[in-house]
């Protein structure tokens, strides 16, 4: 999740391409069922900016895989982030229910 914070810079055609790019070649052999992007647009009150420009929402197949993925290419993964933003992206783990 992208927080949208003051002076906030994002590249989305970068992102969306070259980024997802990468996120997918190497996780897709790692058990990765899918993955999207959703851009954050407005809240109820329209004096109240979105929290989140973007959130990525990538699902596994089990935590554990997840978590194999993460260890073997996670710093490949955040050393790409300054390449299309200025903001440290927050990370959580959830579950569909």
């Amino acid at each position: 999740m992208y927080p949208n914070t003051p002076g906030a810079k994002f590249d989305m055609d970068y992102y969306l391409g070259a980024h997802f790019d990468l996120v997918g070649s190497r996780w897709c052999d790692k058990c990765m069922v899918s993955a999207r992007a959703v851009k954050g647009l407005a809240t109820p009150d329209p004096d109240v900016a979105a929290p989140y420009l973007v959130m990525a929402l990538v699902k596994f197949e089990s935590l554990g895989a997840l978590q194999s993925a993460l260890a073997e290419t996670a710093a490949e993964i955040m050393d790409d982030v300054p390449n299309f933003t200025n903001i440290t992206p927050k990370i959580q783990i959830s579950e569909n229910l």
